[in-house]
């Protein structure tokens, strides 16, 4: 008997958006694909455990079990529950808020696998991330490097209904962002700048919204409640060309983030925000500008000038891709799925271009403009030929309404300049280097000079992984990222001694020890040579003059302590409107 071959994804069900997005009265869910595994009851599988455990109430609720592999596929053991005339089952059983968890923390995996082309590890030692999705009757929702868990909250909103966060798949995919790109860049979370700190908040939420756009039956039903019905008339597939306005989409619930959450929690955060946060309606600004509003020195709200840019890009890619549909249109109408097929396009591949150029970034002191410059990069290896759409032009657009350029200011497109520096090969050895951290420090230190390390500091190469891209057209791309860092712990008064001199913020004690970081991005081509390095010098005075200077500002060299669950919060101090001290600065 010929053995059958075991799937490699299987489908589950989750809430399409979140619980107060409803169609025909009913929740809207959504089945989306993960990796296929045996599932252990939880569910617990080789990369996420489920426990559910209430801290508040003590209790501790029964798993949900999965059948085996059944005639050669997986069976969703929620699919008869979907068949009941009414939605508030899903409210109040808190296996279905198991799986939602599950299934949406492995999809956000997988999608990062798959644009970086390897796999990820946790920023923890461990091969599993633990998940509660009702730990605590709090209005919160955080990753916990130190408990190597996402744990969710749940809380009485203004309307009386209780809250689940957990049911959130915005807030879920936020939260996961943040577990994994601790893991690529374990750095972002030391004390910098807002840019930093507010690029981890940034990121989080641009991966959760591009998430949902990448969902045909979401964008479509959102957009028409009959989109998943049959239809057999062409009026029922049409859509208003009006409603696809770049102005009217702004408006639309596609683009708010946390909806249920940010209306229940309106009177908790003293505002009356339909989301809990909007970032695509923010002001424009010129550059330099953004550095003189207080209110976007908080994390949080800085985070949102990244969402804002990154979702300006996408309307606009996707208003350009349906024009493209204007020869097909019937008296001021579209087809309405060939509309949502041109949003999940874009959606995938800005959020593709968005993971990729993680690989591309510094890995100290990041700011927007080297993100931007990263997301050039990342794209225009893949896509040399951006003609069609128009990506990358569109992204430098949308950046700039922002007062945000490119941190590549001799490059004409944006992009990273290729490593033109004389290096030597002859002591490192290729293999090697593709999986070595020892031996890329070798490599390092033998060319420290050409490379502009400080010789002074404590350098180390902290990873090093190889990776296969694949384009959209199938080209295949072989290359090893490395990373290493610099770093250097002196006195506040011998900043005066570096060539030019570090500013040294006024009022802090001489004596008083700080610690300036460095470090850079190697990006090696298939056969070991180097194509990029993207690098932040110790000695970069534009950037360490105003990172101490925002560190002593908001309090950091007053107490060095006091940095665990900053992540717990950032998120309850962002709910509660309170400014950020010290032990809130990444």
């Amino acid at each position: 008997m010929i053995p059958i071959a075991k799937p490699r994804t299987r489908q589950l069900t989750i809430v399409a958006q979140d619980p107060s997005v409803k169609v025909d009265g009913k929740i809207l869910t959504t089945k989306v694909e993960v990796p296929a595994e045996e599932i252990a009851p939880g569910p617990r599988g080789y990369r996420v455990q489920v426990i559910d455990y209430d801290t508040s109430s003590g209790v501790l609720y029964q798993p949900v079990h999965y059948p085996s592999l059944q005639r050669g596929s997986y069976v969703d053991p929620f699919d008869r529950e979907l068949e009941k005339p009414t939605s508030d089952w899903i409210l109040t059983d808190p296996r279905f808020h198991q799986q939602n968890v599950y299934a949406i923390v492995m999809k956000t995996l997988a999608r990062f696998e798959f644009a970086l082309g390897r796999r990820i590890s946790w920023g923890f030692r461990g091969h599993q991330i633990h998940i509660a999705p009702h730990a605590f009757a709090d209005a919160n929702a955080f990753y916990s490097k130190e408990d190597q868990a996402l744990v969710f909250g749940y809380f009485k909103g203004t309307s009386g209904q209780t809250v689940f966060s957990c049911l959130s798949h915005d807030v879920v995919a936020h939260e996961t962002t943040h577990a994994i790109l601790d893991g690529l860049r374990n750095r972002y979370t030391d004390p910098s700048s807002p840019e930093q700190a507010g690029f981890h908040e940034g990121f989080a939420d641009v991966v959760a919204l591009l998430s949902v756009f990448s969902l045909k039956d979401v964008v479509g039903t959102l957009l028409d409640p009959d989109f998943t019905k049959s239809n057999t008339t062409l009026e029922a597939n049409l859509i208003n060309s009006d409603l696809l306005k770049v102005d009217v989409l702004k408006k639309s619930v596609l683009v708010g983030l946390a909806d249920q959450m940010g209306r229940e929690m309106s009177g908790v955060r003293g505002d009356r925000a339909d989301a809990l946060r909007r970032s695509v309606n923010l002001p424009t600004f010129k550059p330099g500008q953004i550095d003189e509003v207080e209110e976007f020195q908080e994390p949080h709200r800085r985070g949102e000038i990244l969402v804002a840019a990154m979702l300006d890009a996408f309307l606009n890619v996707w208003s350009a891709r349906i024009k493209k549909l204007e020869n097909g249109k019937c008296g001021g109408k579209l087809d309405l799925e060939l509309v949502v097929e041109q949003a999940a396009d874009a959606a995938n591949h800005l959020l593709t271009m968005a993971i990729r150029a993680l690989d591309y970034t510094p890995p100290t002191d990041l700011q927007f403009s080297d993100y931007l410059s990263a997301l050039i990069t990342a794209d225009k290896e893949l896509v040399p030929d951006d003609s069609k759409y128009h990506y990358r032009d569109i992204l430098l657009e949308s950046f700039a309404n922002y007062g945000v350029e490119p941190a590549s200011i001799n490059s004409p497109d944006g992009s990273w300049e290729g490593c033109d520096a004389k290096l030597t090969y002859d002591r490192s050895h290729f293999e090697s280097m593709m999986r070595d951290p020892d031996e890329v420090f070798r490599f390092v230190w033998e060319n420290r000079e050409a490379l502009k390390l400080h010789e002074q500091a404590y350098t180390k190469v902290i990873s090093v992984r190889p990776c296969l891209r694949v384009g959209p057209d199938g080209f295949a791309l072989r290359e090893t990222v490395a990373e290493y860092i610099q770093m250097m712990t002196i006195q506040a008064q011998e900043l005066q001694y570096f060539d030019p001199p570090i500013g040294k913020p006024e009022g802090l004690v001489g004596s008083r020890e700080v610690t300036i970081y460095g470090g850079g991005a190697l990006i090696f081509d298939e056969y070991g040579r180097l194509k990029y390095h993207v690098n932040n010098r110790v000695a970069n005075v534009a950037r360490q003059t105003p990172r101490l200077k925002y560190l002593w500002k908001c309090g950091y060299f007053d107490d060095a302590s006091g940095t665990r669950n900053a992540f717990a919060r950032l998120h309850l101090n962002r709910t509660l409107n309170l400014r950020t001290r010290s032990s809130e600065v990444f």
